[in-house]
């Protein structure tokens, strides 16, 4: 390049990390890239340009990264994931690149508030709850491995809705996180695929007589890639987060316009780009559901050509493509990556059917995320046709060389034909996409010990017996760069001065602080931080909801997705037997307790948004109780997302995690508190029989049926048998005569007659049981010596939940990738004529 020496004069100002390059790469581009001064910016201004000067520090990496991933033919791993709940950025981004408190300095040396400038951020909420966390935090896990990897998915222009509650309800609103650009991401105009849908196949003999498939006709969309940098904390490795944005491939038909059909004239343009508009439409209805089809084969089939593109950089056959790339599905959404590799390698790039098959196999992996059958997708097969008749082709093949492999292993079994099928019969026929994702991977994961378990023995057991080797368990895990380090920066410093930093990378580590649990000048000082944190977030409760809280209470939180199976039935009905019991002067030793709920139904679940309801009709009566609101007050807290939650973990005192035993899949939210000093009061589901053994029993609350129990229970579960208790029996009494709506009475009969009848998920059965474990809550409170040293014991015991031990399992038992580290240096990116990339990707 002529102009090198200027390009790294240049540099060494962008790459500075001294408060001074920061204050003149702020000021450059408030003034060069937005045409501001100090004053017509306003704060979201000054957070644009703060980002784009972060965001300098990270390109060098990014591009330097890309270049050795080429330079030494790496193997990569590509995470295909429908949701990235990924939050905030700014405040990672810092901490990684070790410039958080220079940039601090910075900014308070020009009398910028930088408290005020996070605060201009919108949450990145393209992700409904643990699925796309999981995503975001893996993806932290694996920059900071020095893996070579690569996160796939959609640039959602609206992702998960706003909540508002209005009139003691959830109300949805748009949740518009693109309306001021995103400073982090780089558009790629020149990276595009062209994604077909609909038309007809044909079957066309080649010369040398065999036979090709044709897929003609179609309706095609492009997709666009945009690219955000995943740095790796305290190293030089970034790599790329790629999400698809949906554009027609006609953007205007001007024969239309010119006859006057201005409408017409842009209708592809509208249709196509339906495609990204955002995250979950709501499939009760037909064309909801169509467009969630079209949503997951657009960016598989982007995705997947985008990775044998790269692929053929450096590669002239497919001998070698099983050998350099991994394909991860993160959840039966990207599932559709199976048929399309195969329709891509045989029909556009002619390889036989079995080596194609063979090279799929070995590429792909599959994680399951749930125990809920109406979660495992199934599409209508009348649906696929006319969406996708290739890629249905391409799976009914499958299917029927499948059915050979079952047909031969159990020939006296017919019956396991119809279980084992990629297509499901009954009154419409439908293809299982779970089925799908495990007979095109060579390897199935849970994400918890437990959850593994019931997949191999309940809903996989078919197919376990069929591969038993493709099984295995990977338990999840959080960053404790974002979870720990970020988000409760009093406690992270308290715990570096007394065993050392090198926990961040090194969770384990925490175990050291197991010697100062018993320290009383250790205690005091964590319940110093503790204390600020729930000072701090009363204040913030505040200005949400105009409550005032006692921050000398127990803060008790349920936060996570409303769904019947996570019981937040349970838990309110809890607070009101609570209640009551302190109206009839029963239960006066109860500590003082504000109890938290937070999350989002979605828009057509019907019981879940009325449970939401039914806590917000509560909440309205009992604080506004002056006989009881000095010891019980209830909090439904608007809007719960990533960046509330890290105000929420910091300030816990008990962690709820009730869901009914063998319905949880994992749970993160349980780490995260516990990481966070939390105690956890829990069924054993899930994670929690994970945390349970780390933490020991006497520090930890399980109370309830097991899994087992659970579901030996479920056929015979009879809701009367567990009344006996006159309290209980008033609270379901007052749901019914509608004490908390007199209104309209009836409003939350539909709770109740579910609680005393086809309770699938069994509420009552353990309600007296979660009684007796709250009250050993409230006599352990009274003592904040020992209470403290079991909310230091669960932090010390938290090594393992880690996303980097869970990235090290996946990446050694799965994936087999080698962390590559990337260091600073000249470096030559492959040029555009040989399909490389430059800047930054990819």
């Amino acid at each position: 390049m002529k102009n090198s020496a200027l390009f790294q004069s240049w540099g060494r100002f962008k790459k500075g990390m001294d408060p001074e390059s920061i204050q003149l790469a702020f000021a450059n581009h408030l003034e060069y890239s937005l045409s501001k001064d100090q004053y017509t910016a306003t704060l979201r201004d000054m957070y644009t340009s703060l980002a784009l000067s972060i965001r300098d520090r990270l390109v060098e990496r990014w591009i330097r990264t890309q270049e050795v991933y080429y330079e030494q033919d790496v193997k990569r791993v590509y995470y295909l994931s429908a949701e990235y709940l990924m939050g905030r950025v700014m405040t990672n981004n810092l901490i990684n690149l070790g410039m958080y408190e220079q940039t601090v300095e910075a900014m308070n040396a020009v009398h910028v508030d930088f408290k005020s400038i996070l605060e201009q951020e919108p949450d990145m909420g393209l992700g409904n709850g643990g699925l796309g966390r999981l995503a975001a935090c893996f993806l932290d896990s694996m920059a900071t491995l020095s893996i070579p990897a690569y996160g796939y998915g959609i640039r959602y222009e609206f992702g998960i809705f706003d909540q508002e509650i209005r009139g003691l309800e959830q109300v949805e609103c748009p949740e518009n996180w693109l309306q001021y650009g995103n400073p982090w991401e780089i558009a790629r105009p020149e990276k595009t695929q062209r994604v077909r849908f609909q038309g007809r196949v044909e079957h066309v003999r080649q010369p040398d007589g065999s036979i090709r498939a044709e897929w003609v006709d179609t309706n095609d969309v492009i997709g666009v890639a945009y690219d955000t940098p995943i740095n790796g904390y305290a190293n030089e490795t970034t790599n790329t987060l790629r999400l698809w944005s949906a554009r027609a491939s006609k953007e205007f038909d001007l024969e239309y316009f010119q006859h006057g059909d201005y409408m017409k004239a842009v209708e592809e343009k509208n249709r196509s780009e339906t495609i990204s508009k955002v995250l979950y439409p709501n499939d009760q209805v037909y064309q909801g559901r169509e467009l969630r089809l079209k949503q997951q084969y657009f960016f598989v089939s982007c995705s997947i050509q985008d990775i044998i593109r790269r692929y053929l950089v450096n590669h002239d056959d497919f001998d070698q493509f099983a050998a350099k790339n991994a394909i991860h599905m993160n959840d039966t959404h990207p599932s559709l990556a199976v048929a399309e590799l195969m329709r891509l390698l045989v029909d556009e790039y002619n390889l036989a059917w079995e080596k194609a098959w063979e090279i799929t196999t070995k590429t792909c992996a599959y994680t399951n995320h749930t125990l809920l059958a109406e979660a495992l997708e199934k599409w209508q097969v009348s649906m696929f046709e006319n969406l996708l008749p290739r890629p249905l082709e391409i799976i009914y093949e499958i299917n029927k060389r499948f059915l050979r492999q079952v047909s031969l292993r159990y020939p006296e079994n017919p019956d396991k034909m119809k279980q084992l099928s990629l297509i499901g019969e009954g009154e419409e026929k439908r293809v299982r996409m779970a089925h799908l994702a495990i007979v095109g991977s060579h390897s199935v994961n849970g994400v918890a010990a437990l959850h593994s378990r019931l997949l191999m023995e309940r809903e996989l057991n078919h197919f376990y017996q069929m591969f038993p080797e493709r099984f295995n368990n990977k338990t999840n895990g959080v960053t404790p760069r974002r979870w720990l380090a970020a988000a409760n920066p009093g406690l992270a410093r308290l715990i570096s001065s007394a065993i050392g930093e090198g926990w961040v990378t090194d969770l384990f580590q925490l175990e050291k602080l197991a010697e100062k649990a018993s320290n009383q000048g250790f205690i005091e000082q964590w319940r110093d931080v503790k204390q600020e944190n729930k000072e701090d977030f009363a204040a913030l409760v505040r200005d949400m909801t105009g409550e005032i809280i006692n921050p000398e209470s127990i803060f008790d939180f349920q936060v996570k997705r409303i769904h019947e199976y996570k019981r937040q039935t349970l838990n309110i009905l809890h607070v009101v037997y609570r209640w009551l019991s302190l109206k009839r002067g029963e239960a006066r030793d109860y500590a003082p307790r504000t109890f938290f709920f937070g999350g989002k139904a979605a828009p057509g679940y019907y019981m879940a948004k009325l449970i939401i309801k039914f806590i917000c009709h509560v909440a309205d009566m009992i604080n506004k109780d002056p006989q009881t609101n000095d010891l019980l007050k209830v909090i439904f807290l608007p809007n719960y997302r990533v960046s509330l939650a890290e105000r929420i973990f910091p300030a816990s005192d008990v962690s709820e995690q009730i869901s009914t035993a063998g319905y949880e899949a994992s749970g993160t939210s349980n780490m995260k508190f516990a990481m966070n000093g939390a105690l956890t009061v829990g069924t054993a589901d899930g994670a929690n029989g994970e945390i349970r053994e780390a933490v020991g029993d006497d520090n930890i609350f399980i109370f309830g049926l097991n899994a087992e129990e659970a579901a030996e229970l479920g056929s015979r579960y009879n809701a009367r048998d567990y009344l006996g208790d006159q309290v209980l029996e008033h609270v379901l009494s007052h749901i019914s005569r509608g004490l908390f709506n007199p209104e309209d009475p009836a409003l939350f009969h539909p709770l109740s007659d579910m609680l005393l009848g086809r309770d699938k998920y069994l509420n009552l059965a353990d309600f007296h049981a979660y009684v007796q474990c709250q009250e050993q809550v409230d006599a352990l409170y009274k003592d904040q010596m020992e209470w403290t040293k079991k909310c230091i014991l669960n932090v010390a015991r938290m090594g393992f939940f880690s996303s980097d031990r869970t990235i090290s399992e996946y990446n050694k038992d799965i994936w087999k990738a080698e962390p590559v580290t990337v260091t600073r240096g000249e470096g030559k990116t492959p040029d555009a004529q040989g399909g490389g990339d430059c800047g930054g990707d990819q």
